[in-house]
């Protein structure tokens, strides 16, 4: 069977990319969490990366399915987490359940990181750098590191974000060109 479809990859990448950088910007305490971070924490980060993870199981990709379905859904759920924490009659999420559900997804992560070692660099390291954010993220609610720590942790946040934008685009621009527009290592 001949392999005619997009690679669903660039999308995934620039969904959970852009959703991390903006998410993480307001964990570095450059502005407040608002609609517009929970929108793309749906949309972008949620919707675009299953519509991505869909696409990667219809081209027999099971880590591509894998990665873009579960982080999508992982934005759904935290925008759920933070829309209705404490709202409508739900119990508020303890700084306890936050750290157990970040350093799962750390787990997750680390896991999935390993699975990298057989792709190219860049995609190593947006998942190495994941690791680390969910992490550092566990490490802030589970020890109640909010100053430095905090900002630091968002900056990662910008950084790991930034990898994937940069691997999306990488990917666009030299399938596009049909040569090496940006290196993937």
């Amino acid at each position: 069977m001949s392999d005619n479809l997009a690679n669903p990859a660039p999308l995934g990448l620039m969904g959970f990319g852009m959703t991390t950088v903006l998410l993480n910007l307001h964990n570095a305490g450059l502005f407040e969490l608002g609609a517009g971070i929970l929108a793309m924490g749906i949309f972008y980060g949620g919707l675009a990366q299953i519509i991505a993870g869909i696409m990667e199981f219809k081209k027999g990709n099971t880590f591509g399915t894998t990665a873009f379905t579960s982080y999508g859904l992982f934005w759904l759920t935290l925008v759920f987490l933070i829309y209705f924490n404490g709202q409508f009659g739900i119990t508020k999420n303890s700084e306890a359940f936050l750290t157990a559900y970040l350093f799962m997804w750390g787990l997750f992560t680390f896991f999935m990181w390993i699975g990298t070692w057989k792709a190219n660099r860049a995609l190593q390291a947006v998942f190495l750098t994941l690791t680390i954010l969910f992490w550092m993220l566990a490490a802030r609610d589970g020890f109640g590191w909010k100053g430095t720590w905090a900002v630091m942790t968002g900056w990662e946040g910008v950084f790991c974000g930034s990898l994937a934008i940069y691997t999306a685009m990488a990917e666009v621009l030299n399938e596009k060109f049909g040569r090496t527009v940006l290196p993937l290592g």
